[in-house]
């Protein structure tokens, strides 16, 4: 058999492979593995609630307690001592290292919310579900409950952790 019989009797094997193989569904990228964390659903609920009790507690730059103010990374501190009994560290800085990252179709209640400009995160609260958290904004403030999709922190560059 010449190269060229054997061309002209393998062309339509070949022709049929490629369509079959146009007609083949794409895969789908696997599903990310869930992130795994220190805290229970059930610690991770409790974080929640006590975050949501203490809206109204004022802030106070360096605030790490409800008697005497809350800063953004104080309140974590506090919260995550107080109901999971972890160690959280104490400037938002360090808190973009603290736990695992994690994408945002896995956020839950009681995960970490971190705003930054493109650089490291200058702001972070807890997140408490329906796309809101509760977090120590700014002197003259208080813990307030705000809206991951609101004006201001829509425009900032945001990051999730969980502990």
């Amino acid at each position: 058999m010449t190269p060229n019989s054997l061309l002209r009797r393998l062309a339509p094997l070949a022709l049929a492979a490629l369509l079959a193989a146009c007609g083949t569904r794409p895969v789908a990228p696997p599903t990310p593995a869930p992130v795994v964390s220190r805290v229970s659903e059930e610690q991770a609920q409790h974080v929640t609630i006590t975050a949501l009790g203490l809206v109204g507690t004022p802030y106070r730059y360096g605030g790490n307690t409800p008697q005497g103010g809350f800063d953004c990374s104080g309140l974590i501190a506090w919260v995550y001592r107080t109901e999971a009994g972890l160690q959280a560290p104490r400037t938002v800085a360090a808190l973009q290292g603290w736990g695992q990252p994690l994408p945002a179709d896995q956020l839950r209640s009681g995960d970490l919310v971190l705003f930054g400009n493109g650089g490291p995160p200058t702001h972070a609260g807890i997140y408490v579900g329906e796309g809101r958290f509760v977090h120590a904004p700014s002197t003259g403030g208080q813990v307030r409950m705000d809206r991951l999709d609101a004006r201001h922190w829509a425009r900032q560059k945001l990051s999730y952790r969980r502990p």
